[in-house]
């Protein structure tokens, strides 16, 4: 029987395959569509179909008949309420091909969701109920897959059965979606009649929509173009795992983005740049002569070159972009909002990398497609903004690469994802700046001050002492022939930061900039010392990361709020609280203590004298 088997097998797999999403507004009916697709498909087993019966006397909508919707609405939360909350993913076949279909919830609030199913597909089947017509939600889901490169879109008009398959509803529903698509810049679309729940012109043509002489929902599916985007790029291999197993091998593992490659190739390694060739190339069977897009391998290179998680290998004659800078569109995900200037961590196919934005150049409205002036996103939010990553990243534009072109953002502090982002094009100041090598070094510079340099960060709240103590720390230092430099809140607001006020998004840029001027500080290699409240870990973390390992020693200076308003030199806690000084820290603005600093001070045991000499001997001991 292995003959008949493997023949069969293998004509399964020569089908090609197809992943499509549901997506619009909620109750148009997409459970239903996919749950009639799957009975239509013979894709139910006996045993699914039994349960289903059951679930349906209890939990469906249709009285004594089967309720095809809760096939997918898989949660129980889902099938208590009656919505979609979570992607679900059915596979199913045909005599001509094989499909992936997600079921995306229509709610606004998991829009996040939608996003994640539309992010892979090939096609989008978007759904409206005939009876309410193109609503906000059938633009958002429209507007995100179109952002997401989404080639194939068909308009299925369902509940036809409910308005009595009227054709001239239909033709203006079509109309109705045919203005909005042009103003998105939506090409082209099918448009189709159905009823998922009858099962009309989902698999075969229904009578009482006789008058529609286009394709069924299924056969439409069927004949969907191959996707040759794969194909239009040379070798594209980012690199996701390096394999070490032994001192005689070093191979480097991932899945081809696009393209081809053959043993002998010639190649780059970006970001560095260096150029080399394949010496072999391992697939699943062993050895093989070449691979194609899609492909997981393993590949050595000829010489020894700097490769890692995060490299991409490219064809040596058509290689990718690299740069730093970006213009991108994004999509909010994140119940909170954006926050401009906040370092968040960018994931672009095996390369992660932290990045700031800036605020939106704009904000899309979904309904109009107007672009809106905006200073942050909120929760589903649309817009195109400037980028910044830590380090140069390899980089297709999103409309020619998916795999190269679109990102997530992630919290550093979380690991929640916050937003889905496309590249729309790197900047062109980006590509006009380069680093200037330089002959005398940091540790040249160090050595001839006969020193470490460092980065002793003072953290605390306002009255806590920080100032006092930073103080002290450098008095000590200089009687030590120690070269050092005090960077104080205030003082800097003085000068290089006077034109900043107190809002989240300009704390964020006060301490981005005093990070990047004590950074400069400690490559001339002297020892820094900044006092700032600096109430965010994340905006800590982000000038930790600029410094050498090691260099950045956070130093909490911990004292609680009741005793820093005790002290109050300054009558800011006063004001504060009588609502004369907004976004205080400790009153109306959260301060975030340090997790694991490397120094803390405790000043309701400790005199600020006692405090530097601590420190001072941590630092130099």
């Amino acid at each position: 029987m292995s003959a008949p088997l493997n023949a069969y097998l293998e004509a399964q797999a020569a089908r090609p395959l197809r992943r499509v999403i549901t997506c619009g507004s909620v109750d148009d009916g997409k459970s239903t569509l996919i749950g009639r697709i799957l009975h239509d498909a013979r894709a139910i087993y006996d045993d699914q179909l039994n349960v289903l019966k059951s679930d349906s006397t209890r939990h469906g909508t249709r009285g004594p008949e089967i309720d095809l919707a809760l096939l997918v609405d898989g949660l129980s939360a889902e099938r208590e309420q009656g919505i979609t909350i979570d992607v679900a993913y059915r596979f199913f076949a045909t005599d001509k091909a094989r499909f992936i279909l997600a079921d995306c919830p229509g709610h606004e609030q998991y829009t996040r969701n939608m996003a994640t199913g539309a992010s892979t597909a090939d096609a989008a089947i978007v759904l409206i109920d005939a009876r309410k017509g193109v609503l906000t939600q059938t633009r958002r889901h429209s507007l995100i897959a179109h952002l997401l490169g989404i080639r194939h879109l068909v308009l299925a008009v369902n509940k036809m059965d409910l308005i009595e398959h009227s054709q001239a509803r239909f033709d203006e529903i079509v109309a109705d979606y045919t203005a909005f698509a042009a103003e998105i810049g939506i090409a082209q679309f099918a448009a189709i009649p159905i009823s998922g729940l009858t099962g009309a012109n989902v698999s075969a043509p229904a009578p009482e929509l006789a008058w529609f002489q286009g394709p069924t929902l299924i056969s439409w599916l069927e004949n969907l173009p191959a996707d040759e985007a794969a194909a239009e790029h040379g070798l594209r291999l980012p690199v996701q795992w390096v394999n070490r197993p032994n001192s005689e091998f070093r191979g480097f593992a991932g899945s081809i983005a696009h393209g081809s490659v053959q043993r002998g190739d010639s190649v780059k390694i970006l970001p560095g740049g260096r150029e080399t060739r394949i010496e072999r190339l391992i697939g699943s069977n062993g050895d093989t002569p070449s691979a194609q897009a899609g492909e997981a391998v393993t590949v050595t290179l000829a010489d020894e070159v700097e490769c890692a998680r995060g490299s991409v290998i490219v064809a040596a004659n058509d290689p990718p972009q690299v740069a730093d800078q970006f213009e991108a569109t994004l999509v909010w995900m994140a119940e909170d909002a954006l926050v401009p200037g906040r370092t968040y961590l960018l994931k672009l196919a095996t390369q992660s990398v932290p990045v700031t934005l800036q605020a939106p150049k704009y904000q899309i409205n979904v309904n109009t497609n107007q672009h809106m002036a905006a200073s942050t996103l909120e929760l589903n939010g649309i817009g195109v903004l400037e980028v910044t990553t830590g380090q140069p990243i390899v980089f297709e534009p999103y409309a020619s690469s998916r795999t190269l072109g679109g990102f997530i953002l992630i919290d550093r502090q979380s690991n929640a994802t916050l937003a889905a982002g496309m590249i729309n094009f790197a900047l062109r100041r980006s590509q006009n700046i380069h680093l200037q090598s330089l002959d005398v070094s940091r540790e040249a510079r160090a050595a001839l001050k006969n020193q470490t340099p460092a980065v002793l960060w003072l953290t605390g709240l306002s009255g806590a002492g920080k100032s006092t103590i930073a103080n002290l720390v450098e008095k000590k230092l200089h009687r030590m022939n120690r070269h050092s430099f005090l960077l104080d809140g205030d003082n800097v607001r003085h000068g290089l930061n006077k034109d900043l006020g107190f809002t989240e998004t300009d704390r964020i840029e006060n301490i981005r900039r005093v990070g990047e001027v004590a950074r400069l500080m400690s490559d001339a290699g002297l020892i820094v010392i900044t006092a700032f409240i600096s109430p965010f870990r994340a905006e800590r973390d982000m000038v930790r990361a600029m410094m050498a390992p090691g260099e950045f020693i956070e130093v909490h200076i911990d004292t609680p709020l009741a005793e820093a308003e005790k002290r109050d030199v300054k009558g800011l806690y006063k004001k504060a609280r009588a609502g004369d000084l907004k976004n205080f820290t400790g009153i109306d603005s959260p301060y975030e203590p340090p997790l694991t600093p490397e120094i803390r001070i405790d000043t309701t045991k400790m005199t600020a004298e006692a405090a530097a000499d601590l420190i001072v001997e941590k630092l130099l001991g």
